[in-house]
């Protein structure tokens, strides 16, 4: 979180699947809590364990800096690309009075597969070898079992609807009292 001279939010979650090449849309909310203008400045930083990627400013609305009334909330609509991916992407809120970084935000771009399930929480073991826990083996073993119980459900309640009409009979049905009389 920010501070007393400024908070940067986005809309993108903690994680995300990314192919390398294709737009990156997000929503950017940089407050200024204090009760003067204040001139910021966003960084969007690439990174990989600590190797550093790629650093580039971004621009808003043309320009590097940009300025937020006291109290206000200036909300940024707009579209990064990268050509690496399995990488963090950091957004980097720098103040221009005092020249450092005040806050930031991240996400963590992931690589796209064909597994349905997300990548290993940070600091989780990994989903390799003996050494971690595969969900996706648990999911393997489970699957199976919650497809025989929704079939044996789903057959259970035709058979009780069979069941209420003997074989051979017509069910009667009763005129409402007043008709027919």
């Amino acid at each position: 979180m920010g501070g007393m001279l400024g908070d940067v939010f986005w809309d993108l979650p903690p994680w995300l699947y990314y192919s390398p090449g294709y737009d990156l849309g997000l929503s950017v909310y940089v407050a200024n809590p204090t009760d003067v203008d204040k001139e910021y400045a966003l960084l969007a930083r690439l990174s990989r364990d600590t190797t550093q990627i790629s650093e580039e400013a971004l621009p808003v609305f043309g320009y590097t800096w940009f300025t937020v009334e006291p109290g206000d909330v200036a909300r940024l609509k707009g579209a990064l690309r990268f050509s690496e991916t399995n990488a963090v992407l950091t957004l980097l809120l720098h103040e221009k009075d005092s020249g450092e970084v005040i806050d930031s935000v991240a996400t963590v771009l992931v690589a796209t597969s064909s597994s349905p399930l997300p990548p290993a929480w940070p600091g989780a073991p990994v989903n390799t070898g003996s050494s971690g826990f595969d969900l996706s083996q648990m999911m393997g073993m489970i699957l199976p079992v919650l497809i025989l119980g929704m079939v044996a459900s789903a057959m259970k309640h035709k058979k009780d609807e069979t069941k209420r009409l003997e074989p051979g009979k017509e069910p009667v049905k009763q005129l409402p009292p007043g008709r027919g009389s």
